[in-house]
C-alpha cells in the first residue's frame, strides 16, 4: 500500500529557503519518467532559441508535472491524486505549463474519443492558451502528423483515437455535457468574479467521476481584489490542506505566497524577497522589469501598488485602498477583535444605538449596532445585511461576494420583499426588550427608506416608540460621525468582529472633499456597496449624543 501526504506543514521555512513546494513525490516513478520524457521533448517556440521544455523548465515545474502524471496507478488504471492547485505570481510560465501538461496528457491518452479541456476566463485568455499548444505541435513533425489543428475552434484532435484537446472560454454552454478526462482551469481568480462560476466548474469537471484516470488542475495568481466566489473557496481549501487542517490525499496544493510573519512585517516590500512567490525569478520573471513596475506604481498611488503586489508578489488584498479612500479604512482591520455576535455585544454593553440604510430590491439593507461597553466604554460595532434574490441577478458583478457573506453569516438572502424588514425589526426589538436602546433617538434611519421600517417597528406587536426613531440625513449631516469614527478607529476606541462583509464595505467607501467637510456617498462609491457602513455612521451619530439606556433621563439633542 502506497502512503503519501499532500500537506506541507513546514512550507514557511521551505519557501523562504527556496526548497520544493510539492508535498508528494511521484507515487509511480516509472509512469512519471515516461510522462516526463514526453513533456520534456515539447518545444517552447515563443521562448528565446525555442528550447525544449526539459531544457527550459526549472525543477519546481518538473517536480509538479512528474507528481501529476506519476500519481496514475497503471495496474488499477486509476489516478490517486486527482485535484491540483497551483498559485504562483504572474509571468512564471503558467500558460506554457498548461500547454505542456495538457498536450502531454493527450499524447499519453489511450481512451478513444477522450476529451481534455483548458478552461479560460475570457476569449482573449483562451486565444493565449491555445497558441503555445499549436506551436508545440507544428514544431514537431511526428506531432504534426498525428494531430489535426483546428485553430478556428481551438481544438486539437488525435487522428489515432479521436481524442481532443479543446481550449474554451468560460461559458456554461461550452462545458455542458462534457466528459473530460483532464481539465486545466486557468486564471481561477477571474472565475471568482462570476456568480455562475461554481456551477460552471462543477459541470466542466464532472466528467472525472466516470473517468478514474481523470484530473483537475486549478492554476491562478492572486486576485487584485479581495478573493471572492469559487476562487476564495478553492484558495481557502488549498491552504487548509497544505496546513494539515483538512486531510485530503486526493488534493495537492502548491501555493507560492509569503509566510504570515513576512506579511505582518511588510518584508514583501523588499525586492530581495520577491523570489519567494516567483520561482522563475530572473528566468521568465525579470527583476529589473518588476522593479520598474513597482516604481511606477508607487508614483501612481496605493491602488496601483496593491495591484502590482497582488499580481507579481501574490499579496492578498485586504481593503481596496485607493487614493480617494476613507481615512478610517487604514485602521479598520487592526481593530478587529475575536469574533463576537449580537448576543455578546448585548451582554457586554450598557447602551446601544442602531443605524439602518439601504433596502432597494437590487440593494443591500444594512443594519449596524453600536454598543458602549460597560467597563471600557469603547464602542463595539456589529453589522448585518439583507439582500433580495433579485439582487444576485441584477448585480452579477458583486453576486459572488454576496454569496460569500451569506456563508459567513453576515448577510441574509430573502425571497420576498418585507422579510428583510421583519428580520431587522426582530433584532431591534431584541435590543429594546433588553433595555439597551435609549427612550429617544435610538434608531437612525436613512430618510429614503424610512416608510416600511417605521410601519414595522411601530406596529402594535413591536412596541417601538416613534420617539426612538429619527431620520439621519446623508451628506453633510454625517460629517461629524465620519470623522469621529476615523479618530476612534485610529485610537483603538472602536472594535468590530472582523466581518469580511464590513471590510469590503469599508474598502468600497469613497471620499469627496467639500470645503471643510468630507462626504461619503453611494454615488461616489459606484456599484460597490457601502450600506452597512452608512448604517454605522447613523448609529455613531446617535451614540455621540451620549445616550443612556431605556428608563434613564438624558438631555435631548437633534441629529
Amino acid at each position: 500500500m502506497i502512503a503519501w501526504e499532500t500537506s506541507l506543514l513546514d512550507w514557511e521555512d521551505r519557501i523562504v529557503a527556496g526548497k520544493s513546494m510539492v508535498p508528494a513525490p511521484p507515487l509511480f516513478p516509472d509512469v512519471a519518467a515516461d510522462a516526463m520524457d514526453v513533456f520534456s521533448a515539447l518545444r517552447m517556440v515563443d521562448a528565446d532559441g525555442s528550447p525544449l521544455m526539459g531544457e527550459a523548465c526549472l525543477p519546481w515545474v518538473k517536480e509538479l508535472v512528474a507528481t501529476l502524471f506519476g500519481s496514475y496507478d497503471p495496474e488499477r488504471k486509476r489516478r490517486l491524486i486527482t485535484h491540483y492547485f497551483l498559485m504562483v505570481s504572474k509571468k512564471n510560465g503558467k500558460s506554457m505549463m498548461a500547454a505542456g501538461v495538457m498536450l502531454t496528457a493527450l499524447i499519453l491518452n489511450t481512451r478513444a474519443s477522450g476529451e481534455f479541456i483548458i478552461l479560460a476566463p475570457t476569449k482573449e485568455a483562451a486565444d493565449n492558451a491555445y497558441k503555445p499548444i499549436r506551436d508545440m505541435i507544428l514544431a514537431d513533425e511526428e506531432l504534426d502528423a498525428r494531430f489535426q489543428d483546428q485553430q478556428h475552434i481551438k481544438t486539437v484532435t488525435d487522428r489515432l483515437n479521436g481524442a481532443t484537446l479543446k481550449v474554451v472560454a468560460a461559458d456554461s454552454a461550452t462545458v455542458t455535457g462534457k466528459k473530460a478526462i483532464g481539465v486545466f482551469i486557468d486564471e481561477l481568480h477571474e472565475f471568482g468574479k462570476s456568480s455562475s462560476a461554481a456551477s460552471m466548474l462543477t459541470e466542466a469537471t464532472g466528467g472525472i467521476t466516470s473517468r478514474p484516470e481523470g484530473f483537475v488542475f486549478y492554476c491562478t495568481t492572486q486576485s487584485s481584489e479581495r478573493p471572492a466566489g469559487v476562487f476564495k473557496d478553492k484558495l481557502e481549501y488549498a491552504r487548509k490542506v497544505r496546513d494539515g487542517e483538512v486531510i485530503d490525499r486526493r488534493f495537492l496544493p502548491v501555493i507560492y505566497e509569503f509566510p504570515e510573519h513576512m506579511i505582518a512585517s511588510r518584508a514583501y516590500e523588499s525586492l530581495s524577497n520577491a523570489y519567494i512567490t516567483n520561482p522563475n525569478w530572473n528566468v521568465s520573471v525579470d527583476a529589473e522589469v518588476i522593479a520598474q513596475k513597482i516604481q511606477e506604481a508607487e508614483e501612481a498611488g496605493e491602488h496601483a501598488l496593491c495591484d502590482i503586489r497582488a499580481k507579481h508578489l501574490n499579496i492578498e488584498i485586504g481593503l481596496n485602498l485607493r487614493t480617494d479612500r476613507w481615512a478610517g479604512a487604514d485602521f479598520w482591520q487592526q481593530q478587529a477583535i475575536e469574533a463576537f455576535g449580537l448576543e455578546d455585544l448585548m451582554a457586554r454593553c450598557e447602551v446601544a444605538t442602531v443605524g439602518i440604510d439601504g433596502g432597494g430590491l437590487d440593494d443591500m439593507l444594512g443594519l449596524t449596532v453600536i454598543g458602549r461597553e460597560k467597563e471600557t466604554r469603547r464602542w463595539m460595532w456589529w453589522s448585518h445585511a439583507w439582500a433580495h434574490e433579485i439582487a444576485l441577478d441584477r448585480r452579477k458583478e458583486i453576486a459572488p461576494r454576496l454569496l460569500d457573506f451569506k456563508k459567513d453569516g453576515d448577510l441574509t438572502i430573502v425571497k420576498q420583499p418585507g422579510h428583510d424588514v421583519q428580520a431587522l425589526a426582530d433584532i431591534i426589538c431584541q435590543l429594546n426588550d433588553a433595555n439597551l436602546l435609549p427612550e429617544e433617538k435610538a434608531i437612525g434611519v436613512d430618510p429614503a427608506g424610512i416608510g416600511d421600517i417605521i410601519d414595522e417597528l411601530t406596529s402594535e406587536d413591536r412596541g417601538i416608540k416613534i420617539e426612538q426613531i429619527i431620520a439621519v440625513r446623508q451628506g453633510y449631516t454625517l460629517n461629524g460621525a465620519i470623522k469621529t469614527t476615523e479618530r476612534k478607529l485610529a485610537g483603538g476606541e472602536i472594535v468590530h468582529a472582523g466581518s469580511a462583509m464590513m471590510a469590503w464595505c469599508v474598502g468600497n467607501a469613497r471620499v469627496e472633499d467639500k470645503g471643510n467637510a468630507i462626504l461619503i456617498t453611494k454615488q461616489a462609491s459606484g456599484k460597490a456597496k457601502i450600506d452597512p457602513l452608512m448604517a454605522g455612521f447613523s448609529a455613531v451619530t446617535l451614540m455621540l449624543l451620549s445616550p443612556a439606556a431605556s428608563g434613564k433621563k438624558y438631555q435631548l439633542f437633534f441629529a
